[in-house]
This record gives structure tokens, sequence and C-alpha cells, in this order.
């Protein structure tokens, strides 16, 4: 059974997530926040397995609740829940650190077949969010854009495309893989040209999509 630590500003949001998630014997909420602010502490309280937490809360947003888990060194798999899809807040959400992005319009099924695959490791955003995103970011400019699936990424690829998902720059990246700024330059632009796409933002998006990062 994954133990879930559910986080929204919205107690009868809170409840019908809850009251839904019930319907699964493979989950168990273990406990509830109602803003970014509290996570640290229902963490130490609740010892989840997984933390499902909104985007947008008045007091703290997920994102800053996500930040204040990486500066206290704390990983746990978290999933965001939003009504919004907003791209920029996507790539905030996975920058600091969220493993799953999900609209919160999303079926039973589709909700606990996300918290599996994020239990287990990996990463998964809900394929309308990456669709709507990838619009958001083409502005008028198609041409340039290929949804042909990526080549095979070696593990070294796959490294770099970690850390630009982690808003890591060309300098920190090599600084990072002991490499120098030049040569990451070029891996960054060997990788735009295998994913098909022609900048980083959606380098990460479409990696993510396909479950190569």
């Amino acid at each position: 059974m994954i133990r879930i630590l559910l986080v929204d500003d919205q107690t009868l949001v809170r409840e019908g997530i809850k009251s839904l998630l019930s319907l699964s014997y493979k989950l168990k909420v273990v406990g509830e926040a109602s803003d970014g602010e509290q996570v640290l502490d229902k963490i130490k309280a609740c010892q989840p397995d997984l933390i499902l937490m909104d985007i947008r809360m008045p007091k703290q947003s997920g994102i800053e609740g996500l930040k204040s888990m990486q500066t206290a060194g704390v990983s746990l798999p978290t999933i965001m829940l939003t009504t919004f899809d907003d791209h920029k807040l996507v790539l905030e959400a996975i920058q600091a650190g969220a493993k799953g992005y999900l609209l919160k319009d999303v079926s039973l099924e589709t909700l606990v077949e996300a918290i599996e695959t994020v239990h287990q490791g990996k990463t998964l955003i809900q394929p309308a969010v990456t669709e709507t995103v990838l619009k958001g970011l083409q502005g008028i400019e198609k041409a340039f854009e290929t949804f042909q699936p990526a080549e095979a990424l070696t593990d070294n690829e796959k490294a770099v495309l970690r850390l630009m998902a982690a808003g890591c720059s060309n300098r920190e990246i090599g600084e990072l893989l002991f490499k120098s700024e030049g040569t990451i330059k070029n891996q960054v632009s060997n990788l735009l040209a295998k994913l098909g796409v022609r900048d980083r933002t959606r380098a990460v998006l479409k990696a993510i999509e396909e479950g190569l990062i």
C-alpha cells in the first residue's frame, strides 16, 4: 500500500480527493496539509511514501513546498495537482523536483496509475498537459518542431538532460560532469537534434513525455 500525504488549501477538495483515493485498496492517505509551509512537519509526522500537492496555494505554494524540501535535503516523490495548465508552472515544478504533474479532473484510474508510476521512481506528466505546454511554447512557428519518437540517447546524454531539467546552465552542467562548457554546448545541440526540438524547454518536456529521464 502506498502511503500518501495530501496537500491542498481547500478542505472540500482534500476531502474529495481523499474519498476518491479510498476507493483503491492500493492507496492510503496518511496525512493532510493546507499549504506548502506544513509539508516538512507532516512528512516527519506521517512518514508518507508520496506527496500529492496542489501547485497554487495562498500561504505557500506547492512549488515553494518542494523547494523547502530540497533545502532540507528531503527527497520524496511528489505529484503536482492543479486546475491550471500554465507551462511556466509545469517547468517550475519540474525544476523544483516534482516527478508528476496532473490536472485535477483526471479519473481515479489515471490518478492511481500516476501514483504507482511515480512511486516506482519514474516521471509522469499528463499527456494533455504536455501537449498544452508545447502549444504554448510554439508560438506561431511550428516548422522546427517534430513529434516523431526521439532517437535513442546515451547514458551521458540522459545525464545532461536531467541536469537541463533541473535548470542547470551549460557551465553548471560542465562543472558537475567534469567537462568544458563548449563540450556541453555541443552535446546540448546534438540532443536537440536527436529529440527533434529547437530549444532546451521542449527537449526536457519531450524527454519526460517519452520517459527518457
